[in-house]
């Protein structure tokens, strides 16, 4: 909380803020700014956040204060950095995909040539953004020219995300593993299955890496360990994110705990919560369709609201763009086909268009 009245907020804030409603204090400010994170830090206790690209200078600065900043800085410092998330794997012995750093497009030309690969921007990607597919020497020239990560490619069977959470004492506590599809074109999550079909000694190896992984990070906090299963039933490391993540949604009606009481565990410094699934689960993402742009109309809305065991979550973002997160759908069940063919008919029923 901050000490600023609702009525600043409603004079100098957007009132269509989707959090207006939800929220009794606001600070309005750009999370990339020094001045303003630190100026609304120095109002809290504790402080954590929903996305890692903010101004990590102004959080350390307050962790120098005294401000308990979860999850530490020190933690952001490598993962908001593919560069320094990949050197990290390499330190502690996690299983990465290959890779090599480039620094501008010559390095491609000069030091690799295994194909196809991906190519990460180092800094500043998210939902998709700031991640190229090279699929021959022909694409080098589409090439980042800025600090990056190039990895070959893994042949993968299954991409999974397990979310570990870690309490201030030290405490884990693993949420079971979802298997997460991918929009090709958008290489944004279009969907996910929980639990993961995974035989045991996968499952087991996939949970033992990313509670490693979280564990060398050496933070309390949320985590989602994103992870690749290859043709050979090899566990590879994809990326970590510190916070709330896509891949948890579901677990705000199918798990004992969701993931955001879990967050408030975590920063309140309680006991963590039972990550039990309380029946299998999908989610699917809601993204704005290709060439609409504008206010958002929600097509078929009634017809997926009126499925059984299906709910749905809008975000309350007023226009819509192209691959857009506009919301998500969860649905429940026991019976994991059904689910499955529910989730493909949502797909097909519930699409987010321009006005």
């Amino acid at each position: 909380a901050v000490n600023y009245p609702v009525e600043t907020y409603l004079m100098e804030n957007d009132k269509t803020c989707p959090a207006a409603h939800l929220c009794h204090h606001f600070f309005k400010g750009d999370v990339t700014s020094f001045e303003d994170v630190y100026r609304f830090g120095k109002n809290v206790d504790v402080l954590s956040i929903e996305i890692e690209h903010v101004n990590i200078d102004a959080l350390e600065k307050l962790e120098t204060e005294g401000v308990n900043v979860i999850p530490k800085t020190s933690c952001l410092k490598i993962i908001v950095d593919k560069i320094a998330q990949k050197n990290f794997y390499l330190l502690h012995n996690i299983p990465t995909s290959p890779f090599v750093i480039t620094y501008s497009q010559n390095d491609l030309h000069n030091n690799f040539s295994s194909f196809p690969s991906v190519h990460k921007l180092a800094k500043g990607g998210y939902d998709g953004k700031g991640v190229q597919v090279l699929r021959s020497g022909n694409d080098i020239g589409k090439a980042f020219d800025k600090p990056s990560v190039l990895e070959k490619c893994i042949d993968i069977k299954q991409e999974i995300a397990i979310i570990v959470a870690v309490g201030q004492n030290g405490q884990t506590a693993a949420y079971p593993a979802v298997e997460m599809v991918f929009d090709a074109e958008l290489n944004l999550l279009s969907h996910q299955i929980c639990p993961a079909e995974l035989a045991d000694s996968i499952y087991a190896e996939a949970e033992s890496i990313a509670l490693n992984v979280v564990k060398n990070l050496e933070s309390s906090g949320l985590f989602s360990v994103e992870m690749f299963v290859d043709k050979d039933d090899k566990v590879w490391v994809n990326e970590i994110a510190p916070r709330v993540h896509n891949s948890g949604h579901h677990t705000i009606e199918a798990h004992y705990c969701s993931q955001f009481d879990m967050l408030w565990r975590i920063l309140l410094d309680y006991p963590l919560g039972n990550t039990n699934a309380i029946l299998n689960s999908a989610m699917v993402n809601l993204v704005g369709e290709a060439n609409h742009f504008g206010e958002a109309n929600y097509i078929g809305l009634e017809d997926v609201v009126s499925l059984d065991k299906t709910f749905v979550h809008i975000y309350g973002k007023q226009e819509t763009k192209p691959g857009r997160k506009m919301g998500h759908v969860t649905v429940i069940g026991d019976d994991r086909q059904e689910i499955i063919q529910k989730v493909e008919k949502i797909k097909k029923l519930l699409i987010v268009q321009s006005s």
